[in-house]
């Protein structure tokens, strides 16, 4: 074995521009559409309803085998997990873990042959809920065990090899985890300080990584490290799978969080750590693309998640405001109460059709829904956010007390605040809203920069602008015509729509709005150019806008689906036209602000605060954060701390 390079005695973290950080985070795109995929032709001003309609629906041997995963699961969810005592000691009791270990769950969407489950996409999601109402913590467990950890980038980008020995751990007893995260890099991958040195048949890793869910118990991981450029090294940030209780990785502490206070979420340390490069996932160079691409279906846990959240929120809010009588009638009936209720049933019904609709498309692979899951997890974790909310102003004084303290006094340990809390981190985990708002834009606009992005780059040559020019005008003469006029302004259009209730112009209103969302975005970007990225306030209600057409879409659909089956589809058209009509008064507002807002004087009030122009308005309070950095020190070294890695056995 050859010597082990010597540990860098001072951070070498990469220093980057803005441009080259967005380099590369677009080089870690996807870049090609092989696949139609009804998200970005809404965002193009074509809806194209025959993408998801009828609705795509699963094969019945699936159903089979997840409807009788999900009866086990259930049982077990009801008899085995105290989700009150996992949120009172912040930690799931292992027998907990080794009776899912037992059940099948940590495998449930790996491949029969290296004994999974080889659950679809939906019945996976429909479980994730199933868990997450039961403890969130536990759904947390398993998704990033599942859906960013080692089995999805394995399944997508492993060798032969790596899956016959990863897979089959990975099903039934091995919990993994996946570590990019570090204390001074979040979504800015570019200043990734983490390295893996070539080392003859190894790799020697070094650095620090924050925020490892699972991590804490975790037996594989799955590490993103850069690798340096050498002769026969292209480097680049490279993903590796490594186990966990290797020479030098030590877990130096388990994070605590105002919500899933169960979460096994830590700071790990790697010290020298030798990885062979047979654990190297793909080629070098190719990690962050491996990261993407994973998280591009990984996505739809979360909002599945949410799913589950927003039925909880609804049985609750239906059986208090049933029981809880205000004046003479139950609260259920003022309206007051009664519109947050109505916001809660429309938007879970909406939510749970986004996330089916992207699952059975992701499960039957026939469309790229790289923006659909976007979608779905930005729109799930902000509606679930606020369905959450809107139950704790219902449950009143109620809502914000402790379901310990409920159960103590004599009532119904209702954990209504709990779950606000264990929700609030869906804003931010595996993207968070602001940084989706932007994947989902560039994603939105890449027809846009596929023809046009030339005119707009300082580095082109005037030979490359005069051809982008060119590509553009011919680009633009066929498809902006196309965005004046169209199906939404025919009343008979969509009219299988119409069954008692009439979900017809709702489907019109979408057409209608995608050539306007569309055009919108063109005009901007004529207007800004080069600029069109700084104006975030302006992409994230474009994006905004995107997902509320998609989710008013998949409600339409969904509502035909279970009418067509006699599954409550009255019911079901109800709770479409609700959505829609709630749906399309927030779209407007959203309009209207693309042009009518402050983001001008904000960025000005902006500078004069981090200039210090406003510092006399903090008088008068006094700040109990303390003393201490603002990040912790990341400088790769030895550990000098306790490991508190516990591996469940």
């Amino acid at each position: 074995m050859s010597a082990v390079p010597e540990t860098p005695a001072a951070p070498s973290r990469p220093t980057v521009t803005e441009r080259e950080a967005r380099q590369v985070a677009e080089a870690a795109r996807e870049q090609d559409w092989r696949k139609p995929s009804f998200a970005k032709e809404l965002f193009l001003g074509r809806f194209q309803l025959d993408l998801i309609h009828p609705h795509p629906l699963p094969a019945d041997e699936d159903v089979r085998r997840g409807e009788e995963f999900l009866a086990r699961l259930r049982d077990f969810c009801g008899t085995k997990v105290d989700g009150a005592l996992i949120e009172r000691e912040a930690r799931i009791p292992d027998e907990v873990i080794n009776g899912l270990k037992e059940l099948g769950a940590l495998g449930m969407k790996i491949d029969t042959k290296y004994g999974g489950l080889g659950l679809t996409q939906v019945y996976y999601n429909k479980a994730l809920a199933l868990v997450g109402s039961a403890s969130p913590a536990i759904g947390a467990l398993l998704s990033a065990h599942q859906s960013i950890g080692v089995p999805q980038p394995l399944k997508i980008f492993g060798t032969r090899e790596q899956k016959e020995t990863f897979l089959p751990r990975c099903a039934r007893t091995d919990i993994s985890a996946f570590l990019l995260t570090e204390p001074d890099v979040g979504s800015d991958p570019a200043r990734l300080a983490t390295t893996a040195v070539p080392d003859g048949d190894d790799y020697v890793l070094d650095g620090v990584k924050l925020w490892t869910t699972n991590g804490v118990v975790a037996d594989l991981l799955v590490v993103m490290a850069r690798v340096p450029r050498s002769e026969g090294h292209r480097g680049g940030i490279t993903a590796f799978v490594v186990e966990a209780d290797s020479e030098g990785v030590t877990v130096e502490n388990r994070n605590a969080f105002m919500g899933l206070r169960g979460l096994e979420n830590g700071v790990t340390r790697f010290h020298r750590v030798r990885v062979p490069a047979s654990h190297r996932i793909g080629e070098e160079g190719q990690g962050l693309k491996i990261a993407l691409t994973t998280l591009n279906t990984g996505r739809l846990s979360l909002p599945a998640m949410c799913v589950g959240a927003g039925k909880w929120c609804l049985k609750i809010a239906r059986e208090w405001s049933a029981e809880r009588e205000q004046w003479g009638k139950p609260v259920a009936l003022h309206e007051a109460v009664g519109s947050k209720i109505a916001f809660i049933a429309a938007t879970t019904f909406a939510l749970e059709a986004v996330v089916d609709l992207s699952s059975q498309m992701a499960d039957e692979d026939r469309n790229d829904i790289r923006i659909e899951a976007a979608l779905a997890k930005l729109y799930g974790s902000e509606m679930a956010w606020l369905m959450a909310d809107e139950l704790v102003q219902i449950r009143g004084g109620r809502g914000f007390e402790t379901a310990d303290s409920l159960r103590a006094r004599g009532e119904r340990a209702v954990p209504a605040e709990q779950m606000l809390r264990d929700l609030r981190i869906n804003r931010i985990f595996e993207g968070s809203t602001e940084i989706m708002h932007l994947l989902i834009a560039r994603e939105a606009v890449d027809a846009h920069l596929s023809v046009a992005g030339d005119l707009i780059d300082p580095d082109k040559t005037l030979g490359d602008k005069a051809r982008a020019g060119a590509s553009a005008g011919a680009f633009y003469a066929r498809w902006l015509p196309k965005l004046v006029a169209g199906p939404g302004q025919l009343p008979g259009t969509y009219g299988e729509f119409k069954h008692g209730i009439d979900l017809s112009p709702h489907l019109r209103y979408v057409e209608r709005a995608s050539r306007k969302l569309a055009r919108s975005t063109f005009y901007a970007m004529s207007r800004w150019q080069g600029r069109m990225e700084t104006k975030q306030g302006f992409l994230g209600r474009i994006v905004d806008i995107g997902a509320e057409l998609f989710a008013m879409s998949a409600a339409c659909v969904r509502a035909e689906l279970l009418r067509s089956r006699g599954d409550h589809g009255r019911e079901a058209y109800q709770l479409a036209d609700a959505f829609c009509r709630q749906a399309r008064l927030r779209v407007e507002e959203l309009f209207g602000r693309l042009w009518s807002n402050t983001d001008d004087l904000d960025r000005k009030v902006v500078k004069n605060v981090l200039g210090g122009s406003y510092t006399w308005l903090e008088d008068g309070v006094i700040d109990p954060s303390g003393d201490g950095p603002w990040i912790a020190d990341a400088t790769p070294g030895e550990s000098t701390r306790e490991n508190v890695r516990r591996p469940i056995r």
